[in-house]
């Protein structure tokens, strides 16, 4: 079984954590990797860097822009997580943009994930029409699961259509905004997470988008399996003295622990 779908078989209250590859450091991807285990995440989520990250915010797109110069790319990510099944055991999910797939070449792309153990990918600008046509087999022969993101402007009739899609979960967007915007939930996102509950959609879903720590995860998680963390995390990569230290006092802040 996809390891996605086990962990959400078991498991409430999710915490899957977002960091760039290659950021701050070209080799520090395996290392925070091995350290987010150690401290007990739940699921982590590994950012392709790209020129032009548009879903992000100013704390993501700088990690980005700092990883490209570092050298990161999608050849150099594989390369580094070659055997990393053989130090971590936790789901683990690529998400970046649809264009440096397609240069790297989609299909090659799936089968590389699947042969070193990556348990699906996150691709914002991917339209799921585009995925049913183009991909959907290539990830299922694969053992892959493709995420879809719904936000508070999208249509019940076409959160339906995601939900049917959609195997492993469901990325619920807090707000319109970008990643990173805002800190805190207001009321308006609470309704809409409300709104969304009201659905009984067959996938499980995980918030992110203004989850930073542990009021907010306690928060998203009384309206969906869990939360993701993404621009707060890079915050600390950036500062960190003691990557494995912080991140291990991060995650369990976080949870409550």
């Amino acid at each position: 079984m996809n390891r996605i779908d086990e962990l959400f078989k078991n498991k409430k209250n999710i915490l899957n954590i977002y960091f760039t590859a290659g950021f701050p450091e070209l080799k520090d991807t395996v290392k925070i990797l091995e350290a987010l285990e150690k401290a007990g995440a739940d699921l982590v989520e590994i950012g392709m860097p790209y020129s032009d990250p548009v879903a992000d915010g100013p704390t993501i797109q700088e990690s980005n822009q700092k990883a490209l110069e570092n050298g990161m790319t999608i050849a150099e990510l594989f390369k580094q997580l070659e055997g990393i099944r053989e130090k971590v055991s936790l789901p683990i999910v690529l998400m970046g943009y649809v264009n440096p797939v397609l240069q790297y070449g989609a299909e090659k792309f799936v089968k590389k994930c699947a042969e070193i153990g990556i348990d699906g990918t996150i691709l914002p600008d991917l339209p799921a029409p585009e995925f049913q046509e183009e991909l959907k087999d290539v990830y299922e022969q694969n053992g892959l699961r493709n995420i879809f993101l719904i936000t508070p402007q999208t249509s019940e009739e076409r959160i339906r259509q995601i939900d049917e899609l959609s195997k492993g979960f469901v990325y619920m967007v807090s707000s319109n905004s970008i990643t990173g915007a805002k800190s805190g939930l207001a009321e308006k996102q609470v309704a809409y997470f409300e709104k969304i509950e009201k659905l009984k959609l067959k996938n499980p879903k995980l918030i992110g988008f203004g989850i930073s720590n542990n009021e907010t995860f306690s928060i998203a998680c009384k309206y969906a399996e869990g939360a993701i963390i993404g621009s707060a995390f890079i915050k600390l990569l950036n500062q960190s003295k003691d990557i494995e230290k912080d991140i291990i006092t991060f995650v369990k802040e976080v949870k409550g622990l």
